[in-house]
């Protein structure tokens, strides 16, 4: 296994704690006026999914975990897991609700995910940077209603609650970001 300074700590990136894998969940790096720097972070633990907060000095060294990563399309949910398939073998992953977590709203069945397994067992997805869905529910907008940048809140048909502009209409087809979440264009 590689060390890795902290200077290299990344979200979703996967370190060796306390004999552990963790997966970084947030990193902020504080630097205060008196005393040396310092990395704040949010791990979950793959194994329990328990959540710790840790706090790296600046310079620390860091055991990287190996984590392996399989393509897979999004093909259904079965009440407790979310099945992917890899499209060439056919073969099918298995992931639990509880590891694709808040980014269920990004799931779009045929789109194709980042599988990712630590000793065999699916501990984590990585959705692609943007994805496209259809605003189910949404505001008229009222004419005159037009201050620059107005924003108003869409349904989309992933379940996504999303701030879109005022011009975007029930039916219509957005493309969102899945790391902030918010809106970037209309097709």
């Amino acid at each position: 296994m590689a060390m890795i300074n902290t200077a290299q700590f990344k979200k979703g990136m996967y370190v060796m704690f306390h004999d552990e894998p963790h997966m970084i969940v947030d990193i902020a790096f504080v630097s205060p006026g008196k005393g040396s720097a310092f990395y704040r972070t949010k791990l979950r633990a793959l194994n329990t999914g328990r959540m710790v907060e840790f706090t790296f000095k600046s310079g620390e060294k860091v055991e990287e975990v190996y984590v392996e990563t399989n393509e897979g399309n999004y093909s259904y949910f079965d009440g407790s897991n979310y099945v992917f398939i890899e499209p060439r073998t056919f073969e099918q992953y298995e992931v639990s609700a509880e590891v694709v977590g808040k980014d269920k709203i990004y799931l779009k069945e045929g789109l194709s995910y980042r599988i990712q397994f630590y000793r065999n067992v699916s501990v984590g997805i990585k959705c692609p940077k943007s994805i496209s869905c259809e605003v189910t529910e949404t505001e008229m907008a009222v004419k005159g209603n037009t201050v620059n940048n107005a924003l108003k809140p869409a349904l989309l048909d992933t379940g996504a609650k999303v701030q879109v502009p005022l011009f975007v209409k029930k039916g219509d087809v957005v493309t969102i970001s899945t790391e902030t979440g918010e809106y970037l264009s209309r097709k």
